[in-house]
């Protein structure tokens, strides 16, 4: 459990672990987690096996969470993303499972608040994580900064 007192959902593991295992062609390329509405747990919002990233980047820019006072704003999420790339030295491709905390500087504070105190209970339960990114603005979930960042194992 985090400090925030929010758990981690079983849902979420068993999501992951289908990523990391690569079962079949409907294992997951992607994994958008959320904190539920009630803020009790981080739950999948969303999984899919479309290695298509500007779909996912657009997925993140558009989250939307609720303020305490239940207004729709600007929403932070977790995700995950089997990111492939060349590597540098022309040995062939490379894949790294990479663990993306989007928390944009212009959402709310609560969610800002809530997203960063839960995070490390989330990555803990996330076993395999090779790689892991804060990202506060859509610069930083850009196709071309997430690869340059991972290729370098960070």
């Amino acid at each position: 459990m985090a400090s925030s007192g929010i758990s981690v959902a079983p849902e979420c593991i068993q999501t992951f672990n289908d990523l990391k295992l690569g079962k079949g062609g409907n294992s997951p390329k992607w994994i958008i987690y959320k904190i539920s509405d009630d803020s009790k747990e981080i739950v999948v919002e969303e999984s899919s096996s479309d290695p298509d990233y500007s779909k996912f980047r657009e997925k993140l820019l558009n989250a939307k969470s609720k303020n305490k006072r239940g207004e729709e704003c600007i929403g932070a999420r977790y995700a995950v993303f089997d990111i492939e790339y060349d590597a540098a030295s022309g040995e062939g491709k490379r894949s790294k499972i990479t663990f993306i905390s989007w928390v944009p500087d212009d959402a709310g504070l609560q969610p800002r608040m809530m997203y960063s105190s839960s995070k490390e209970a989330l990555k803990r339960a996330l076993t395999g994580i090779a790689s892991d990114i804060q990202a506060n603005d859509p610069d930083d979930i850009e196709h071309e900064s997430i690869i340059s960042r991972v290729s370098k194992g960070r």
